[in-house]
Formats: structure tokens, sequence, C-alpha cells
């Protein structure tokens, strides 16, 4: 790092990756040297695009370029073990989208070679960095609504997507469960930890991919939490969480909310709402300030998304993949 700005890599150029780029120049204490791509024309327009120095046409060359502080991998989930396992052997430190990988084994070989390298490793899980995520936390650490009891959340698309889309493709690691709900489940996990035991049901398309799937989740303190994602349906994308003494709901968009009501027991409902000086709900900032954050402070993860919560999401994806009979190219057999 200089002694001004964290210098960042960017690995793939689709639209996640153009909309953290674009949240990212805007940073004062940021500066984006290097794009990569798996052909130079596209790291080339990308990079023109953004006003980036330097383009690459394949990832080894922006994984061994050592002006980078961190790299930001934004491919497809079926990628990630690949194009972030080169960058931390590589000596670079990592934020990579989620799914963070395809299952939790893969997960797992990078958090070990991340901690074996003393790399920073984090999961681009923005809806943990959100201020407003983050105050909705604290007031139930708190107390606010009592013991958890029950936690709902969903995300749907409405669709159509075509078979040649990635979401319907196994060899991207496609389906409505890692793409969408990874979210839902992450926020349950959040506030109620790793689950004790999975349910699951699905409806599966003719790649073999699932369209919509709904889980249980059970745990140990007797809490359930019912989550649902689609991508061929529209949903409310909205959350609840319901205590022993009162509720919280989130309106639409509950992985970047803008507001959110308090329902105690005994008391007039009380709205939250996001700061305007926090920026655009949509803002991915917030996750690219936090590892900036950690990686000056000498980190090798964010408390913020630690290691062990994605792994921890990571089994609870494999489980219900493992109920509902979704397996991807090159898995031997479905997860457990």
């Amino acid at each position: 790092m200089t002694a001004e700005n964290v210098r960042w890599g960017i690995l793939a150029t689709g639209g996640i990756a153009a909309a953290f780029t674009a949240d990212l120049v805007d940073l004062p204490d940021a500066e984006v040297v290097a794009v990569a791509s798996r052909t130079e024309a596209s790291a080339k327009a990308f990079a023109d695009r953004f006003g980036i120095e330097r383009a690459y046409g394949d990832w080894a060359a922006l994984a061994e370029d050592a002006d980078i502080d961190v790299v930001y991998i934004a491919t497809p989930h079926s990628a990630h073990r690949a194009a972030a396992g080169l960058c931390l052997t590589a000596g670079r430190n990592v934020l990579c989208e989620k799914a963070f990988t395809l299952n939790a084994h893969e997960a797992g070989e990078l958090v070990a070679l991340a901690r074996e390298r003393g790399s920073f490793l984090m999961e681009a899980m923005w809806m943990y960095c959100n201020p407003l995520v983050r105050r909705l936390k604290a007031l139930i650490d708190d107390g606010a609504i009592g013991e958890v009891r029950s936690v709902q959340a969903d995300f749907g698309l409405a669709g159509p997507f075509p078979p040649s889309h990635r979401l319907r493709d196994p060899a991207q690691g496609g389906g409505s469960l890692l793409d969408l709900g990874v979210y839902p489940v992450s926020f349950a996990q959040l506030l109620l930890g790793e689950p004790a035991d999975v349910a699951a049901r699905a409806t599966l398309s003719d790649e073999g991919v699932d369209l919509q799937t709904g889980a249980l989740l059970s745990f140990d303190s007797g809490a359930l939490a019912s989550v649902h994602c689609s991508i061929v349906g529209g949903t409310a994308t909205s959350a609840s969480v319901t205590g022993s003494q009162g509720r919280i709901d989130i309106p639409y968009g509950f992985f970047f909310p803008d507001r959110f009501v308090l329902h105690r027991d005994g008391r007039d409902p009380e709205e939250f709402t996001a700061d305007p000086a926090d920026g655009p709900r949509n803002s991915l900032r917030h996750e690219a300030s936090e590892v900036m954050r950690a990686l000056r402070a000498g980190e090798t993860e964010s408390p913020l998304v630690p290691l062990d919560g994605t792994l921890a999401v990571m089994r609870t994806l494999d489980a219900i993949r493992d109920r509902i009979g979704v397996c991807y190219p090159g898995e031997a057999v479905t997860p457990a």
C-alpha cells in the first residue's frame, strides 16, 4: 500500500465487476491499478471505461503484479476457487464474490491457503458491511426483541432466463441457490449461527439446476429460519426477524435496506432509516472500505465477514443441495 491509497486489481469484467469498480473509483483512498479478463480485448475495454492503467489478457499476469495490494474476484462462482487460489498463491490479498465457491470443500481450501500464507481473504458479502444491517444486528444482539425465535427471508427474480443463461448453466454453478439463496441463508446465519439441521425442497430445471428452492433451517436454540430463492418468480425480497419480545421487519431489499421497522411489545413501532451520508442503498463501497480498513490494520480477515462464518454458510448451502439433489460438473457426488 502507498501512504495514501490501497491499490486494487479487478479480476473479471462482468456486471458486478463494473458496479464494484464504479463505487471503488469514488473512494478517495482507493486506486484501481489493473484489470484482467480471459481476453485482452475485454480487459482493455474495461480499463478504458474506468481509466485503469494496466489491462491483462490472463489471470496469472494480474496475480503476479506486485503493485496490487488486493484483488477483487468477480468471476462466476464456479471459477472462484481457481481465480482466488491463483491470487493467494502469488501473494495477493483477495476479496472474493459470493457465493464464495461452489462448495464447502473448495471454500476450505481457500481459507487454508490464505491462513497458511498470512494473506487477507474475505467473501464479498456486502450485506454484512451495510450500516443499516449492522444497526439491525446490534439491536438484536442488545436484546431489542428478546431471544430470536424465527427468521424469514426471500430473494427471487422473475426471469425468465433461457437455458443458455449462466443462471441455468450447471457448468457455471447455475440455479437460484448459490446466486440468490446465499443472501437469505447468510442473513439467517448472521443472526442465529450455523443450523443444526436442514430440510429443503426445490423445483429443478431440465439442466439440473434449481429454479426455486425453499429451506427450513433448525437451530440448537429452538429457533427456525425459513428461506426461499427463485429465478422463476419475483419475490418481495423482504425479511422478518421475530423474537420473544418483538419483531423487526425489513421491506424490499433486505440485504441493502433503506429502512426497517422495530415492533416491541407494548410500544409504538420505531422506524430506522439509512443515513444519506452512507451513499446510495445499492453502494458496494462499504465492503471495499472494510477491506481497506482491515489491510491497514494488518488483519488477515474481517470481523464483519469472518472466514469461519463464510465456511458455515457454505456448509449450509451444501446441505441444501444435498437435500434437493443438485450436483455440479466436477463434483464426484452431491455434497453432504
